[in-house]
């Protein structure tokens, strides 16, 4: 059964109407998909200026209204972007887009305005977070989540190409084999946590050398976020 609360009529409408950006990311946009895996939809909703001219704000994310789906609007969106969530980011590169209006061409063309330095910061802080969950599950179940070890690698490998290249590549075919063995439970924790152990050392050295700016152009996203608010607003004048 499925107990997700139905998304109201305006989340609705925000997000059938004004989706401006839609991808699928998760394990297809990885490059990393089995026969079982989801299909993980996300999106960016811009929720017309006049909304905001009242009391009760749109809401900044809706969950749904299919399953496995969730949207960002574009304020939201790009606020998280440029605190370097990894998540988010990531969003931004997706190579499975199926929803794109000159509002969200823009938005892709900002792109390299998100990235920064801050990006170490935030993917550690994630990517700790998560190995503290698998040694919870090791101490607790005898063995890790072994798809959640896979995505840890995928997404450490991710941080520390984007901090000696300054871009970010969501694609991991070229690790998926390994990567792949390691969602199978194949290789042992040990191996697997000394890969993690490389990569977060890789990933720290990196950051010395990397042609990331100190922190990400926030005057080309404010002015892309006011032009677009404005043109809604005259939109709806109109």
């Amino acid at each position: 059964m499925n107990d997700k609360p139905t998304p109201e009529p305006l989340e609705l409408t925000l997000v059938e109407d004004h989706t401006v950006y839609a991808c699928v990311m998760g394990s297809r946009a990885f490059g990393l998909a089995t026969e079982a895996s989801d299909t993980d939809r996300r999106g960016v909703y811009l929720a017309p200026t006049p909304l905001f001219w009242r009391f009760e704000k749109p809401p900044t994310h809706v969950d749904g209204p299919r399953d496995e789906e969730f949207s960002w609007e574009l304020e939201r969106f790009c606020e998280l972007a440029l605190r370097a969530n990894p998540n988010i980011l990531e969003c931004l590169h997706s190579p499975l887009v199926e929803k794109l209006t000159p509002v969200g061409e823009e938005l892709l063309s900002l792109r390299g305005a998100f990235l920064s330095r801050q990006a170490h910061t935030t993917f550690s802080r994630y990517a700790a977070a998560q190995h503290g969950k698998l040694l919870g599950d090791l101490r607790n179940h005898g063995a890790p989540r072994w798809k959640h070890a896979m995505h840890l690698l995928r997404l450490l490998l991710s941080c520390r190409d984007l901090l000696r290249t300054g871009r970010l590549e969501i694609d991991a075919a070229p690790y998926r084999d390994r990567l792949l063995t390691v969602r199978r439970g194949e290789l042992s924790w040990d191996e697997a946590d000394a890969w993690m152990t490389r990569l977060t050392r890789e990933t720290d050295a990196a950051l010395a050398a990397t042609p990331l700016p100190e922190a990400p152009d926030l005057r080309r996203v404010e002015d892309f976020l006011r032009r677009t608010r404005h043109a809604s607003a005259l939109s709806f004048s109109g």
